[in-house]
């Protein structure tokens, strides 16, 4: 079997088992800065377990959706992973324009979580339905546009191209990466309803955004939605992680490394800012999302103007 293979499949199982560290990892950084021992840091493995032995509960008020939603959201992101480069290995599933799909896949996802809440009949959860579309669609520009950088650095809509193709051998090369890089880190924190775009942990309803929508889903539902938002959130950070690593400077198992260590640096990140910073209002938040959308255009500037030979 080719080892390129054989790497992108054991990375893609680590990923597998490995995404619901990532919370915890997150949560035990923020009861690190709080001063607190905090929750254990595989809680939610014993959180699913627990909730696969639960019954589903299903509203009267529903037309079917939700209970299909946790099923397609779950598959979908599983087959969004395996679509993306993992420890410097190009998928396997791999094809001119995946990266087309892969950002649709998760956009389908979004559209399940958004018709499954308005499904329950829900006044809070239609708010919260209301406020993520919003949001999303702010989101997507940046996304976009990082795509578009990424697209036209390497010539090609192929993510093993796009992600492991970006040179830094100066600080010069390394400048717009890392903008772009930034920009995504951003949109991580929006996808994956991260301070200070949302909090995870909040309980007040008036609040809520993606809490507000999965408050109707329990038993295996629940586990599939808890399951695939932490996954989701690997992704994103393999997606930065793959960006910022140099191609061909490291060995494999360093590259491997790096990769992994990579991600759970970007988890503790991400729990440092929600350390130091509260959930903005409502009213800034577009500003964020703008913002994430207009560095990977100075990137795309800053390549055409002060890189030899700019955007081929």
């Amino acid at each position: 079997m080719d080892n390129t293979l054989i790497r992108h499949i054991s990375a893609l199982a680590a990923a597998l088992f490995f995404a619901p560290l990532l919370p915890g990892i997150i949560n035990k950084v923020k009861a690190f800065f709080a001063g607190r021992k905090g929750p254990r840091l595989i809680q939610l493995y014993f959180d699913l377990a627990k909730l696969l032995k639960k019954e589903v509960i299903v509203s009267r008020s529903s037309g079917g959706i939700i209970r299909i939603a946790p099923s397609v959201i779950l598959a979908f992101t599983i087959t969004a992973a395996a679509l993306l480069p993992m420890g410097g290995a190009a998928s396997p599933a791999g094809f001119a324009g995946d990266a087309l799909l892969f950002f649709y896949l998760l956009g389908t996802c979004r559209i399940f979580s958004v018709l499954a809440a308005m499904d329950t009949a829900s006044s809070f959860e239609g708010m919260g339905s209301a406020r993520e579309v919003f949001f999303s669609a702010l989101a997507e520009v940046a996304v976009f546009t990082v795509l578009a950088f990424l697209a036209l650095s390497a010539n090609s809509l192929k993510l093993a191209q796009m992600l492991c193709s970006q040179g830094v051998d100066s600080w010069m090369n390394f400048t717009p990466v890392l903008m772009t890089a930034l920009a995504m880190f951003l949109v991580l924190l929006a996808e994956n309803c991260r301070v200070p775009f949302d909090d995870p942990e909040t309980h007040l309803e008036l609040t809520m955004i993606h809490e507000a929508m999965i408050l109707d889903y329990s038993g295996t539902d629940l586990a599939a939605i808890l399951y695939a938002s932490s996954l989701k959130l690997w992704i994103f950070a393999a997606f930065i992680t793959s960006l910022l690593i140099p191609p061909g400077v490291f060995a494999v198992w360093q590259e491997t490394a790096l990769f992994f260590a990579g991600i759970i640096a970007i988890a503790v990140l991400t729990g440092i800012v929600e350390s130091s910073m509260a959930r903005f209002r409502f009213l800034k938040v577009p500003s964020l999302l703008i913002a994430a959308a207009i560095m990977p255009v100075l990137a795309l500037l800053f390549v055409i103007f002060f890189l030899n030979g700019g955007v081929q």
